[in-house]
């Protein structure tokens, strides 16, 4: 029989909010984290707003003296934050100064790209200019893809296994999913899991070369990204960071631990590029295997469930995705569940994407509202069949029971996850 993993932890530094209670309170005003970037401009950007989170040296300067404040990139400061946040909601010590290993705990933190800022800051003009022993030494820790995770084991004193993810705009959906699978086979108590992104306009200047970066409300940042809208023009770029401790509902209970919310379903594929499947298109039936997936693992019918915070980026894809979900889930658009956008508040933020909206799932259910997907007021015309499911603004919803989170990423890979009110039955 396998183990029922339940959410006891949660930390996320969003460009709207750093901090649980600030990011819930974001969520139900509506209130957009994006902003206007001058070094966008500078550079010669279409799109020149972004997300991005403030303030978070502050916040690990209180976690950490000064002199022994880590040396972190942007991605690995955010997930540092994010994961000692969660461990502590958990309901676990910190710091961890003594010399004791918890082997029964381990880690995956995901991110989309490595930290391209220190590459193109640091690592190449140096090697470029024949100056290689002036590299730092400390840069390796730095742009290897498990920076995040090794730094966060480190500070916890993880001993379980202790890796990094990568799959895209999937990448922190994939995260959870991985550590739902350890804890459910027994090999771990409990995970911390999720992923980070950093705010680089190295990163991001790929997508803007694309076009696929919104670039006509450069003069009104707030109202930029604007998923499921008929005016829609590309995503806005975001970053930050959602780490979630998830753990066994027999381990939870032996620490008499809070518990979240319960992970009832998983599941993970790839379209296989096919059927309209490309590296940057996904295939609609692989959509739809994946959202079925998670549901049949979940062991619940497709009518229970409430809600979808979709994955809704303010592409063409958008049409497509709301109609894969009534599809999927065989609920005419009138009796679709209710749908919202996270990232109309947050833009895109790549691999923590799926990470972070999950946190916005979790807190929807506890909070028994839905948060308003802004900026879409003016529907697309083929989403228009199910305007009366698109949550527009803030809404109240005490029978919320059931959400599901779904990420879709480059290469054409899916990710799905169903999460329930947690019951103790």
């Amino acid at each position: 029989m396998k183990n029922r993993v339940v959410v006891t932890g949660m930390g996320v530094i969003s460009p709207n909010a750093t901090g649980l209670d600030n990011f819930k309170q974001a969520l139900k005003q509506g209130k957009s984290g994006i902003k206007f970037m001058p070094e966008l401009e500078a550079l010669n950007f279409g799109c020149r707003i972004g997300g991005a989170p403030e303030n978070v040296e502050a916040i690990l300067q209180n976690h950490f003296k000064r002199k022994k404040l880590p040396y972190l990139s942007d991605s690995v400061g955010y997930a540092v934050t994010a994961a000692i946040e969660a461990w502590q909601d958990a309901g676990m010590e910190f710091p961890v100064e003594n010399n004791q290993t918890d082997w029964d705990t381990g880690a995956v933190i995901g991110s989309g790209v490595s930290d391209l800022n220190t590459f193109a800051t640091h690592v190449a003009p140096k090697i470029n200019a024949g100056k290689v022993r002036r590299i730092s030494t400390r840069v390796a820790e730095q742009v290897m893809s498990s920076a995040s995770s090794a730094r966060i084991s480190g500070i916890l004193g993880i001993g379980n296994q202790t890796f990094a993810n990568s799959s895209a705009c999937s990448t922190g959906t994939e995260a959870i999913i991985e550590a739902v699978w350890k804890i459910r086979i027994g090999l771990a108590k409990r995970m911390l899991a999720g992923s980070t992104e950093g705010a680089s306009p190295y990163t991001w200047g790929a997508f803007d070369s694309m076009r696929v970066m919104a670039s006509r409300f450069n003069d009104q940042p707030e109202k930029g990204s604007r998923p499921m809208s008929a005016t829609a023009c590309g995503f806005v770029p975001g970053a930050g960071a959602g780490i979630l401790v998830l753990e066994s509902l027999e381990s939870a209970r032996e620490r008499n631990a809070q518990i979240h919310a319960e992970i009832m379903g998983v599941y993970a594929n790839s379209g296989g590029q096919r059927n309209g499947g490309s590296m940057t298109a996904p295939n609609p039936e692989g959509v739809m295997r994946c959202i079925q997936g998670a549901v049949k693992d979940a062991g619940i019918s497709s009518e229970t469930i409430d809600a979808v915070n979709g994955h809704l980026t303010a592409t063409y894809a958008d049409p497509l995705e709301i109609r894969s979900w009534s599809e999927a889930l065989n609920r005419e658009p009138k009796n679709i569940p209710y749908v919202n956008s996270t990232k109309s508040m947050i833009g895109h933020c790549l691999g923590a994407a799926g990470s972070i909206e999950t946190i916005a799932s979790i807190l929807q259910l506890q909070g028994g509202f839905l948060h308003p997907s802004i900026n879409c007021e003016d529907i697309h015309p083929k989403i228009e069949p199910f305007a009366e499911r698109i949550v527009r603004s803030y809404m109240d919803y005490p029978e919320l029971r059931t959400i599901a989170k779904a990420s879709f990423g480059f290469g054409d890979v899916n990710s799905c996850i169903i999460i329930k009110k947690f019951s103790r039955s």
